[in-house]
């Protein structure tokens, strides 16, 4: 038995191009964070790392 809510998502033509932009956005989101925190110099990494220490 299906819900109301996939059966109306299931009537709109197009709907399934959201589930590929969001996925696509997030994967690249992700990647472009990733990169930054791989490329970051790592003083100031460690700078940030001590600021809930610093009080």
């Amino acid at each position: 038995m299906k819900s109301k809510f996939v059966e109306t998502l299931e009537n709109i033509t197009g709907v399934d191009i959201y589930a590929l932009i969001s996925l696509t956005l997030f994967f690249t989101i992700f990647v472009l964070v990733a990169l930054y925190a791989w490329k970051a110099d790592k003083n100031m990494i460690n700078e940030i790392r001590q600021l809930p220490l610093d009080n």
